[in-house]
């Protein structure tokens, strides 16, 4: 009986979850004028005494009324929305964090009421309630390092235009319209705020806070010191290109040569669950102090929580940034 409640309890979650995510959904255009609002507000960040960029409201970041007031007064939902469109989604930060809240409400009923043994509840509602969150932070670190990839190409496209006498907006509206995603979008959205009248150190800085790279970094700042000292522009493009293949051959040998050690670091993390299930199914009894005593239970998740900041550790250690 208490395993049908709980089946019902999680099918009726799941089903409000699913409602408000529907009900909740943004429009195409909608999101294209909020992109290019927050563009203005990033300007007028920036440079608060210029009356020029002072011109429009915050964007909602729920379609919830009192769900965006609440959010519109602390600072960190205006960050998760940046991590959002990192991530290339259109879905509003509200949504996201209801299906997290919702999730998390739902799997804290059904684990209380199939195994009510404090912090399991808790710490089940808290793994599937950071579920939407983690699937955004996934999602961002792909499309950055997909970014990253197609980068040096953008820029020798770039390159190529000035050298066949195009103005520097036309090689961004030619990166644009030729190039692949992501590359394509943000510099869309870089020639759609040109010509929506931003200031061209406006546009740049945008693009490095829209996309958090140092490559991208190094690209705007060459950029706008050419523009206030002058160059070789081209010359300045062509490098960076090269510095970004080189260090991208770099970041695939240590990838090669680091590859035994992060299949031991996954065998080391995955061994204890598995070998805790394969006594579990062999020998039953071999393992029941540790889910029917107290201390076992504690024991139990101990070693658990000792494991997660283990996995962390090794996760750390063999992933090299280049």
């Amino acid at each position: 009986m208490a395993l049908l409640i709980a089946l019902l309890t999680f099918a009726v979650a799941i089903a409000v979850c699913l409602l408000v995510w529907f009900a909740l959904s943004v429009d195409d255009n909608q999101t294209i004028i909020r992109r290019r609002m927050d563009a203005v507000r990033r300007a007028e960040a920036r440079r608060p005494g210029d009356l020029s960029v002072r011109l429009l409201r915050d964007e909602m970041l729920s379609g919830v009324p009192a769900l965006n007031r609440l959010m519109m007064g602390w600072s960190w939902p205006r960050k998760f929305r940046d991590l959002v469109l990192q991530a290339g989604m259109t879905t509003r930060p509200g949504k996201i964090l209801l299906t997290a809240g919702v999730l998390a409400f739902a799997s804290f009923l059904v684990t209380s009421i199939v195994y009510n043994h404090f912090p399991a509840p808790v710490l089940t509602g808290l793994l599937i309630g950071a579920i939407p969150i983690a699937n955004v932070l996934i999602k961002r670190r792909r499309r950055l390092r997909k970014f990253e990839e197609n980068f040096p190409e953008a820029i020798d496209l770039l390159n190529r235009s000035i050298r066949a006498g195009h103005p520097f907006t036309t090689g961004i509206g030619m990166i644009a319209t030729e190039s692949p995603e992501p590359i394509a979008g943000e510099f869309r959205t870089t020639f759609e705020e040109q010509n929506f009248g931003l200031p061209l150190r406006d546009v740049l800085q945008n693009l490095s806070e829209r996309v958090p790279l140092i490559d991208v970094r190094f690209f705007v700042t060459a950029l706008l010191v050419q523009k206030e000292t002058g160059g070789n522009l081209s010359e300045i493009l062509e490098n960076l290109s090269h510095v970004i293949r080189d260090r991208f051959r770099i970041y695939r040998e240590v990838r090669v040569k680091s590859a035994q050690g992060r299949l031991m670091a996954v065998i080391l993390i995955a061994m204890p669950p598995f070998l805790i299930l394969g006594m579990r199914l062999v020998n039953p009894s071999y393992t029941t102090i540790l889910f029917e005593d107290r201390i076992g239970f504690w024991m139990l998740w101990g070693a658990g929580t000792f494991q997660v900041v283990g996995s962390l550790l090794l996760w750390k250690i063999i992933h090299i940034e280049v």
